[in-house]
């Protein structure tokens, strides 16, 4: 995935108006550990089924906006729940 420092900081957060930051690769494993075991959820509690390549967390560390096949889903209802 390539998200470069320009573009990523003319991105926010749908929900909030905040700034985006690229998730780590541990923060993505643990999604997709949820994601697997069935317990991810996204913004309207349902189940979310499809891996991440990677993603984009907002500035409370709440929500990540997934990042699939090099493609952002920047939609409020799609970001998948995390413990901050």
């Amino acid at each position: 995935m390539i998200m470069t420092p320009d573009i990523l900081q003319m991105l926010r957060c749908p929900a909030d108006g905040g700034a985006l930051v690229l998730a780590d690769r541990q923060l993505i494993d643990q999604v997709n550990a949820a994601i697997a075991d069935g317990t991810a959820r996204d913004q309207l509690d349902t189940r979310v089924d499809d891996p991440i390549d990677a993603g984009v967390l907002n500035s409370t560390k709440t929500r990540i906006y997934p990042i699939r096949d090099n493609i952002a889903t920047l939609i409020a209802d799609d970001a998948i729940r995390v413990d901050p």
